[in-house]
């Protein structure tokens, strides 16, 4: 069994920050999105990773993850480019799949308990392919799933008027054979081959498809606000109190998370929260549900519910929530002293 990990797309939902990097490298909990995709396929018994890479960056994917050996997996890249289609996507990996069955599954998608149950119906139910759903509000956005009964009898991609309210979520279980139904697939009306009219036809051809409704949530990590939802769910279920920086007439409130070489001075801090390596937290508060990265300087500010990347800096700020900040940036305060919500991108400089 190996595992496709998709790392493509522009990112145009998260602009400005995907303009110096790939939106699945944007951290939730001060992890890449994608890293916790990687640590999925690895628990779930997958060693052997194939990275799909787009256009936006993939230097800095290789520079992050290499050949994948500090994660303990084997890892290789390919490199689609342009943004073709999933079904593209995966037709590029044939050399790498070679006769085993796979995962494939997209870089900006998490699940609350992970796949290992569904690979394990997978395999056990001898399927030619098996899907995930979920329920959601708004089916129009995604590849939407059509039952007779129980039966899966097809499926959809972004339907005006949808089937169900069964969205496909970004993890597809697949044999080698779909790659004979890739090769008879014509591009859509947005120009790229489609992951839904693969299984479509698979469905059409009578192999077996199988799926399972996912149990917990899913998050597609889109848009600035499912990256801090998401922050705030994986804030709550992993982070664990652990103190190594110093704590200096400072108080530190329940589950929060203290980097080596860290300091609180004058501060509090509520958890659940995680402040990364070498950041100085000075005379301000920190609320529940953020994440700061390495190398941050928070000075006489107050922050809740909000994502600050390394090196940043946030000075004389009265309350700052919602925000996603990026890498490098400095917002300090001049005048004004009204809340505010931001989204910032890599090298911005805000004066407030």
């Amino acid at each position: 069994m190996k595992g496709i990990i998709l790392h493509g797309g522009a990112g145009t939902r998260l602009r400005p920050l995907t303009f110096s990097g790939p939106k699945q490298l944007i951290p939730v909990a001060n992890k890449p999105i994608s890293r916790y995709v990687l640590e999925d396929l690895r628990s779930a018994g997958i060693k052997d990773v194939a990275i799909v890479l787009g256009e936006t960056f993939p230097e800095l994917v290789q520079q992050y993850y290499g050949d994948g050996s500090r994660f303990n997996v084997s890892i290789k890249y390919v490199f689609q480019g342009k943004p073709l289609g999933i079904a593209h996507a995966v037709s590029l990996c044939r050399d790498f799949v070679g006769e085993d069955s796979f995962i494939l599954y997209l870089g900006d998608n998490l699940l609350q308990h992970g796949i290992r149950g569904y690979l394990e119906n997978f395999v056990g139910g001898d399927y030619d392919a098996y899907i995930l759903l979920k329920e959601v509000d708004d089916p129009t956005k995604f590849g939407v799933a059509k039952f007779d009964g129980k039966k899966l009898v097809a499926l959809v991609e972004k339907p005006k008027v949808p089937p169900s309210k069964y969205a496909l979520v970004g993890v597809y279980f697949f044999k080698p054979t779909v790659f004979d139904v890739i090769k008879d697939l014509r591009p859509s009306w947005r120009g790229e081959l489609e992951i839904t009219d693969a299984l479509q036809l698979m469905l059409e051809r009578g192999y077996n498809v199988g799926y399972s409704f996912v149990e917990g949530w899913w998050l597609d990590t889109g848009k600035k606000d499912d990256i801090l939802y998401a922050n705030s769910l994986i804030l709550d279920e992993h982070i664990v109190r652990e103190i190594f920086g110093t704590v200096v007439e400072s108080k530190v409130e329940g589950r929060v998370s203290l980097g080596e070489g860290s300091k609180l001075v004058n501060s509090t801090v509520r958890g659940p929260a995680v402040i990364g390596r070498n950041c100085v937290i000075e005379d301000s508060f920190i609320g529940p549900y953020t994440s700061i990265g390495d190398n941050v300087s928070i000075l006489n500010s107050s922050i809740e519910y909000s994502i600050i990347l390394d090196n940043a800096i946030v000075r004389d700020v009265d309350r700052l929530e919602e925000s996603l900040v990026g890498k490098n940036a400095k917002i300090f305060k001049n005048r004004v002293r009204n809340a505010v919500k931001l989204h910032v991108g890599d090298y911005s400089e805000i004066e407030l």
